[in-house]
């Protein structure tokens, strides 16, 4: 006996959050990627810190979830595994547009994209994808896919590149850490920012004000 993996196309839906209105006195516009076991509106949560008037927040959601623990009480959401991940970049990425497509004209200044985690690998690679130039963007907890390559941000003029870890991150050791900033600089230029925060794997939600 023997198996096949066979491929199938269908349409899909899955929801995005917003936080805070789009006014005349908005002057950042957040596009925002949580890391693996958040859902979108737990991840919103950490930017109520922000100026309610003058920041939009639009958080997208992961498409796949599951269940946290063995009570199956509380749910998450993954970006991506290593299983069939270029095939399910493309389906990410067919979301990501999407999401895009319809708050994009609220991005026209103060442009801010931020991946956590997780989110940081698959911001970079839709970016890539689209050609998209925020002002800032911050790469927050995450590693930098190692596929992508200087020319893929060349595109990039006035972005302002900020990554940001805990001194405490269990995943980013001293080795990973410097690991990170060889990639950083080398898509980016010397001319990114790195700065690092006391705390472990978590969102440095004080920090985020000041940011911008």
């Amino acid at each position: 006996m023997s198996t096949e993996t066979r491929l199938v196309t269908y349409q899909h839906s899955n929801h995005y959050q917003t936080l805070n209105a789009y006014t005349t006195k908005t002057k950042n516009s957040w596009l925002v990627l949580h890391g693996i076991g958040y859902l979108s509106r737990y991840f919103l949560r950490h930017f109520n810190g922000l100026e309610q008037g003058q920041n939009y927040i639009v958080c997208p959601e992961a498409p796949s979830k599951y269940y946290l623990k063995d009570d199956y009480k509380y749910v998450g959401a993954s970006w991506l595994t290593k299983e069939y991940t270029d095939r399910e970049m493309q389906n990410v990425n067919s979301y990501l547009n999407a999401v895009w497509d319809k708050e994009k004209a609220k991005f026209i200044s103060g442009s801010v994209f931020l991946g956590f985690s997780q989110g940081v690998s698959v911001l970079l690679r839709w970016m890539s994808k689209n050609k998209l130039e925020p002002q800032h963007l911050f790469l927050i907890a995450g590693s930098i896919p190692q596929e992508l390559k200087p020319e893929d941000f060349n595109y990039l003029k006035n972005t302002k590149v900020t990554m940001i870890y805990g001194d405490e991150d269990q995943y980013i050791t001293s080795k990973r850490a410097v690991l990170e900033k060889e990639k950083l600089y080398k898509l980016f230029g010397n001319t990114s920012t790195i700065k690092t925060f006391q705390g472990g794997h978590k969102m440095p939600e004080n920090l985020l004000p000041s940011l911008i």
